[in-house]
């Protein structure tokens, strides 16, 4: 089972029912299992897989599994910190390129899942690594290859690597800090969570973190849970590197929290007609990779008025595409893309500003955007 080589920016990517109403009785001990085929498995608890998934490298990787998780315990391969890892040895709950774990629930979609409590552990050595956490989702029942979006959770970093796209500010999910990081590898989107010290255990829900991601406007509730995985992406070293227990748990039911909150998207007809042309200063940065690009902008008021509800426009001149994007509603005819605000930040006080962000994809030259209006006003930049 490959995992498929992703593209990497900057420095590097980073790179892993009804309440369950049967439970398993405890597993009889299982003598520990060394695993060094490319994409050799095996299964523990008689609930997950753990797999030893060397897709970026042709040099040996074996793993010892044990009945609780397993550990690095050969590792002959090396990679350029700018380019792709070795490997993602893990242990998952869920499907992964059709090998799903014995009676799992999943792919199953997110509006009937009421929580995932989780649990994992691990073990850190010396080497050029991640400890990443993987959640994987796509809006249709996916079994077999890559999904659409991947949640990220690094629990470790490190060497000089860090994850694809740029970051987009701090966050607060499962009660902790994070730096929060959003970008695509050309195959599937990535949000990344980034502790800013090593966590070694952590019991948590992942469903907080695909709340926060569709709270981003990423997902919706529509879009199916495909697998939970825990394990590590080396780059160099990490003989010794170990996930010592994990457990996970997906309960099926009404989630406690399908609303998003106000601050993603406006209820029907809560926010203000645009009004308040007056004059506007635009800041615009982007971030790409391959084909595709993050891109952040920043409008200030620079009238004496306040503006109460606003549309910026502008123009590619390169045909770009939006994917996505968060904190403004943005629509896309040709070239020719139109911001609106959300309810959070309809009004813009004079002197004041409001930034939003998107994501897409470029054929190879992602030029500036252009023709900046605020409400059919010019724009300075």
């Amino acid at each position: 089972m490959k995992r498929p080589i992703r593209a990497f920016a900057a420095i590097g990517l980073f790179l892993a029912g009804t309440a369950a109403v049967i439970t398993t009785a405890a597993s009889p001990a299982q003598a520990d299992v060394r695993i060094c085929e490319q994409f050799g498995s095996t299964t523990i608890q008689g609930r997950y897989v753990v797999q030893n998934n060397r897709w970026g490298s042709n040099a040996e990787q074996c793993i010892n599994v044990t009945n609780t998780g397993f550990s690095i315990v050969s590792q002959q391969g090396s990679a350029a910190t700018n380019g792709a890892p070795l490997s993602y040895p893990s242990v998952f709950f869920g499907c992964h390129y059709t090998n799903c774990s014995p009676g799992t629930n999943l792919p199953l979609q997110v509006s009937q899942i009421s929580s995932i409590p989780t649990n994992i552990s691990y073990t850190y050595a010396s080497g050029t690594y991640n400890a990443s956490f993987d959640i994987w989702l796509d809006p249709t029942p996916k079994r077999d290859g890559v999904n659409q979006m991947e949640i990220m959770i690094w629990f470790n970093r490190q060497g000089p690597i860090q994850p694809i796209g740029s970051s987009v500010g701090s966050g607060n999910v499962g009660g902790r800090t994070w730096d929060v990081w959003r970008g695509s590898n050309g195959s599937n989107n990535v949000i990344s969570y980034v502790a800013p010290s090593p966590i070694n255990s952590w019991s948590f829900n992942v469903l907080d973190f695909i709340n926060d991601i569709r709270n981003r406007g990423a997902i919706t509730n529509s879009w199916y849970l495909t697998s939970i995985q825990g394990g590590f992406e080396p780059w160099n070293g990490g003989v010794g590197l170990g996930v010592n227990s994990f457990s996970t748990t997906v309960n099926q039911g009404n989630p406690p929290n399908t609303t998003p909150p106000p601050n993603t998207t406006p209820p029907p007809n809560t926010t203000p007609p645009p009004g308040g042309g007056g004059a506007c200063r635009v800041a615009y940065t982007a971030n790409s990779w391959n084909n595709g690009f993050t891109g952040n902008v920043t409008v200030t008021n620079t009238s004496s008025s306040t503006v109460n509800g606003w549309t910026l426009g502008f123009s590619f001149p390169s045909g770009q595409q939006i994917t996505n994007s968060w904190n403004a509603t943005v629509t896309q005819s040709g070239s020719s893309v139109s911001a609106r605000n959300v309810g959070h930040n309809s009004s813009i006080a004079p002197g004041a500003n409001t930034t939003f962000g998107f994501q897409g994809t470029h054929g190879g030259t992602n030029g500036a955007p252009t023709g900046w209006t605020l409400n059919g006003t010019a724009c300075s930049t």
